[in-house]
């Protein structure tokens, strides 16, 4: 199968770049050897848990459910990909026992969900390491290569064709055809909106003047909703372009761009050259609250600089008897290395060792 070969390739990539000591193989047997050994350590608990939010971490989600209930009879875990924004307000109102976000709490979004957390604050875990591919549908074309610059000015709207010249001089080789760009972006809410409209206001200041937010703000392109939505409507369109989490670019077999780095080379999408970045990411959250910092602009040699965190959104203290150890038990095995490593084959990175560490016991202090 496509991801078992390309989880090999990236587990060999990521044990050298980020220090992983062991990767699972493909089989059915390791991911259910795995999932027993950090569960096992994990009060199981009764009853069932909801969550929502990140449609980015829908399948590492799924993957981290199963393996739990596999363990814990008498657990019902529902998680649904609403979207980061949705996420975060399902946990505010008390509707969602943790929300999955792209992006970390922002500060006028404290306040409001430390309300939730009687005695302690929510806590930003990053949980999944999610490195975000520029995609694209152009009859004929093939390993576009594209600067900062000439995706925020495609992204704004100011390029508008496909034989534009700002695109002639990223691919000087290429045969571009005069098609119309759409530039496909999030309708609804979303981290990844977020994060990506991040790099483009840290790497193309002069081109992309709309900041960043989990809600597209640029006048032009055309909406999908959720990852899903993006993907589907790549695929099936020529002309397009968008960005989506590199596990919905390779289960959809979307061609995926080149995208040039701080250290002025055009970097692939790779495990290796994701980590290349990650590695240089800054934890800003004081004690156990992990939220972390990307150098967008990354000088690292061969690193693929638009890379996300999604975090897990999570109170340190005053979650309800019930829901204490389900939630901890569920985020425990998603920390633990063996939750990490099952996460390869599904097109996302492993937590740096030395983040994941930082998480797990951030994860085991909840109360």
């Amino acid at each position: 199968m496509k991801l078992q070969r390309h989880g090999a390739i990236a587990c060999l990539a990521l044990t050298a770049v980020l220090g992983l000591s062991a990767c699972g193989s493909d089989n059915n047997e390791s991911t259910s050897t795995s999932a027993s050994g950090s569960a096992a350590a994990a009060d199981c608990g009764k009853g069932t848990l909801n969550a929502q939010g990140s449609s980015a971490q829908k399948n590492a989600m799924a993957e981290w459910i199963k393996a739990y209930q596999q363990k814990c009879a008498g657990t019902t875990i529902n998680y649904e990909p609403t979207g980061s924004g949705a996420g975060i307000q399902a946990f505010v109102a008390g509707t969602a026992d943790f929300a999955g976000s792209d992006s970390a709490l922002k500060p006028e979004e404290q306040p409001q969900a430390d309300a939730k957390c009687s005695g302690g604050q929510a806590l930003n875990l990053p949980m999944v390491i999610g490195p975000v591919a520029i995609v694209y549908n152009v009859s004929g074309v093939d390993n576009l290569q594209l600067t900062p610059a000439t995706l925020a000015k495609v992204f704004a709207g100011k390029v508008t064709k496909w034989d534009d010249p700002a695109i002639k001089a990223d691919n000087p080789d290429a045969k571009l055809p005069s098609t119309a760009i759409q530039a496909v972006h999030r309708s609804d809410e979303s981290g990844t909106t977020d994060n990506f409209t991040k790099y483009l206001s840290k790497t193309a200041e002069s081109d992309w003047t709309f900041g960043n937010a989990k809600a597209w703000k640029a006048p032009s392109g055309v909406g999908a909703a959720k990852s899903d939505g993006v993907a589907s409507k790549v695929k099936s369109t020529d002309g397009t372009i968008s960005y989506v989490e590199w596990s919905y670019a390779e289960n959809g077999g979307l061609k995926k761009a080149k995208v040039r780095n701080g250290a002025g080379e055009f970097a692939e999408l790779t495990a290796e050259s994701a980590g290349k970045t990650i590695a240089g990411a800054k934890i800003e959250g004081q004690g156990n609250d992990l939220k972390m910092s990307i150098d967008y602009n990354t000088t690292q040699a061969g690193a693929y600089p638009i890379v996300l965190v999604t975090y897990e959104i999570a109170c340190s203290k005053g979650l309800a008897a019930d829901k204490l150890p389900l939630v901890k038990g569920l985020l425990g095995h998603a920390a633990s290395a063996e939750g990490q490593q099952d996460l390869v084959d599904l097109g996302y990175a492993p937590l740096p060792e030395s983040v994941r560490a930082k998480v797990e016991t951030a994860v085991a202090s909840l109360s």
